[in-house]
């Protein structure tokens, strides 16, 4: 981050999945660069943890306890935003579940259940409730995150693989919708990063496996996908809507 950058001040960034790895590095980023954030997430020790690093930078943070799953939630988090700091500008729609780590016959159907309801339902739910928000302040920017697994054929995460590719398509479906609000849409696919998400895929998959299928050999830092998050909702990428964007370390190049 370049000293004395400052794109946020005075905006609101709304960020879900704020209890993991991506999501409180995302929260610092924004309040570092002058946002005022908003939390959401079900892990209440983790969401505490997330509050107290952006509390760290001098940021100004609220936290929602809530099930991103459920419309009512979904409501009390996007009423909670605009109660505290008066509405939305960014909205990092980040929260995600990996699953069973299984082939597609053994996988169990209510894993499946989970994860297309965390992975796609919420994302879905968030940009509906959130979009308003977005054009009650003339426009703004949401973020999804999805996947490489969103990009490609991925064995053994058949949930995750087909629920991260739903998140490209709803992300493009969104972008054509909203690009006359004034509301940006697009979507970061990283590949295994530091979060204990890829520790899940360790207990499962030997990590050296894994590297080797990235170019530059080694798992990406949460930091280096938030920098990407924040530069998609900024000033700086005022052209730029629907757009699908690697961060991968050349995986899928």
């Amino acid at each position: 981050m370049a000293p004395g950058m400052a794109r946020f001040t005075g905006k609101v960034a709304l960020i879900t999945g704020g209890a993991g790895g991506i999501g409180r590095a995302a929260a610092v980023r924004f309040a570092s660069e002058g946002a005022r954030v908003v939390l959401v997430d079900l892990a209440a020790t983790n969401l505490r943890q997330s509050v107290a690093a952006v509390e760290k930078v001098d940021g100004e943070v609220l936290a929602v306890e809530a099930d991103v799953t459920r419309m009512a939630d979904v409501e009390k988090y996007a009423e909670a935003a605009v109660k505290r700091f008066g509405g939305v500008d960014v909205f990092f729609n980040n929260a995600g579940v990996l699953g069973a780590l299984k082939p597609l016959v053994d996988y169990p159907e209510e894993t499946f259940d989970r994860v297309i309801a965390v992975n796609v339902k919420a994302v879905w739910l968030g940009m509906k409730v959130v979009t308003p928000l977005l054009r009650a302040r003339g426009g703004g920017a949401i973020v999804n995150t999805a996947s490489i697994a969103g990009l490609r054929g991925s064995p053994n995460i058949i949930a995750y693989t087909a629920s991260k590719h739903a998140v490209v398509g709803m992300t493009r479906a969104a972008s054509l919708e909203l690009a006359r609000h004034s509301i940006r849409v697009n979507a970061v696919c990283p590949a295994p990063i530091e979060t204990p998400m890829a520790r899940e895929l360790d207990a499962a998959i030997n990590r050296e496996r894994l590297t080797a299928t990235i170019p530059m050999r080694r798992y990406g830092a949460p930091e280096e996908v938030a920098a990407l998050v924040a530069f998609l909702a900024s000033p700086d990428a005022t052209y730029i809507t629907g757009g699908i964007y690697t961060v991968d370390g050349g995986a899928m190049a």
